[in-house]
């Protein structure tokens, strides 16, 4: 009997640990399943209804699993015992069509949910029972990640603000993330589902927060050093709030142009809030291609350089002679002016100039003799 003693008070110690666990775990605030918007909220459903649908065939394993431990336990005597035994119809018949038939409800559900939840479509609803009104636009915030914080740009009020971004309550947002270095998680929980900002391209995520408060949003995906200090606060606000945070952020006195970007692109940890009353324009394309700053060049230039014949001692000539051009009010009349040697390809060349490939004629495949 002492041999037994140790393991069993052992086992009790454990079970004692995970009771604390879950006791603890009980006061948690789940926001993944509780969260303020509805676009989460119907994230949120599809994970319960995912779950419900695997626990059908997960639950009766596990107790089969005892069940069949306990009867058919080498002292247990009265069990049935067939050694010949190695078929049975019936059994394969249930083992095989209940996890079919679960297979093809979760296929059923994701592909409706996860296209009703594309992040780049517009809101149909603000909540389950009210639409969007048709009068409405969407909020359009523009989404940096940087090395270690965020960069909040608002179109339709010319500010910025780092680290602290503002919504307001029941009306659509349509975000536009990119990134200055590597890719980045944006994640705020109570209102959409994680989408990653990658440097050179822009993704777009649509959401909404139906209650006022305070919210959290951070970098869930890893990015170096400054990581785990990656977060801003999102402020949910009636109209009349949201209008004093926007005249608030517009009365700081420092721009946020090409300098001051260059500057606060710099790696930092832990930056504090800050705001910039206005916005250069012209400033988010100069993001999306990565050239900011006066040395960089302008990666729809480099594209263009690429179209035109690419590397090599041409390719160096033509990356200066065409620095800005994709940029320029009128493009094609600075193409024909610089190049019009080329004016027979003019069509070809500025359709690449729009990041559209240029159609290409069929070619017949030659046939042997």
């Amino acid at each position: 009997m002492s041999f037994f003693q140790p393991r069993t008070n052992r086992r009790i110690g454990r079970f004692g640990l995970l009771a604390l666990g879950a006791l603890a775990l009980s006061g948690c605030n789940l926001v993944v399943m509780n969260p303020a918007g509805d676009v989460a909220s119907q994230q949120a459903d599809l994970i319960i209804y995912a779950t419900v649908l695997m626990l059908i065939v997960i639950v009766p394993v596990l107790a089969l699993t005892v069940f069949f431990a306990i009867k058919y336990r080498a002292d247990n005597e009265d069990a049935a015992y067939d050694p010949e035994w190695d078929h049975s119809v019936s059994l394969e018949i249930v083992v095989w069509s209940v996890p079919l038939a679960i297979i093809i409800c979760l296929a059923g559900l994701t592909w409706v949910a996860t296209h009703r939840l594309d992040p780049y479509r517009d809101l149909p609803r603000i909540t389950a029972t009210k639409a969007v009104d048709e009068n409405v636009t969407p909020l359009q915030v523009q989404v940096v990640a940087m090395d270690w914080k965020w960069l909040f740009i608002y179109p339709e009020y010319n500010i910025a603000t780092v680290n602290e971004m503002a919504v307001v309550v029941d009306r659509p947002v349509e975000f536009k993330l990119t990134s200055t270095t590597v890719m980045n998680a944006f994640y705020i929980p109570d209102m959409v589902g994680m989408i990653y900002a990658m440097a050179g391209m822009e993704t777009e995520l649509n959401g909404v927060i139906n209650h006022a408060g305070t919210y959290a949003g951070f970098a869930s995906h890893y990015n170096g050093a400054g990581f785990s200090r990656m977060r801003f606060d999102v402020k949910a606000l009636d109209e009349a709030g949201f209008e004093d945070w926007t005249k608030e952020v517009a009365g700081a006195e420092q721009p946020l142009d090409r300098a001051s970007f260059v500057e606060l692109e710099q790696p930092s940890i832990d930056d504090d809030v800050h705001y910039y009353g206005s916005v250069q324009e012209g400033l988010w394309p100069r993001i999306l291609n990565m050239c900011v700053g006066d040395d960089k060049l302008c990666m729809n230039d480099m594209m263009m350089v690429d179209a035109l014949g690419g590397g090599g001692i041409d390719g160096l000539y033509n990356r200066e002679l065409y620095r800005g051009l994709c940029s320029a009010d009128n493009p094609e009349g600075m193409f024909a002016i610089l190049r019009p040697d080329l004016s027979d390809r003019a069509e070809e060349i500025t359709t690449a100039m729009d990041l559209l490939p240029p159609e290409t004629p069929q070619m017949s495949v030659p046939t042997g003799n």
